[in-house]
């Protein structure tokens, strides 16, 4: 399994990451992240609707219902969406690289 869907059951509940945090901490590019998100093959066992735009913009859920239903996934784990966006007080950071 790749190191960032292993990485997804780390962001704790209420909060969410962005593909460029993401990407970072695997040492890849933020489209890269996107299509291991997207080939997901374990969607209920890790949570790629936790990863968001940079600047908080719901983008890039091919699961089932498309962004509504990421949204609903979100609303559901306590993130508070307006506008389509994700206020940054919801953005999780994993711990500072050395």
């Amino acid at each position: 399994m790749h190191k960032a869907l292993m990485l997804l059951k780390k962001i704790p509940k209420g909060k969410v990451v962005s593909y460029k945090e993401l990407a970072k901490e695997c040492k890849t590019s933020p489209r890269a992240i996107g299509r291991i998100m997207r080939t997901n093959p374990y969607p209920e066992e890790y949570p790629c609707f936790k990863v968001v735009g940079s600047s908080g913009k719901l983008v890039g859920y091919s699961g089932k219902g498309g962004l509504k239903a990421k949204m609903k996934l979100l609303k559901k784990d306590g993130i508070g969406i307006s506008n389509s966006r994700i206020d940054k007080k919801y953005f999780y950071k994993f711990k500072e690289r050395i």
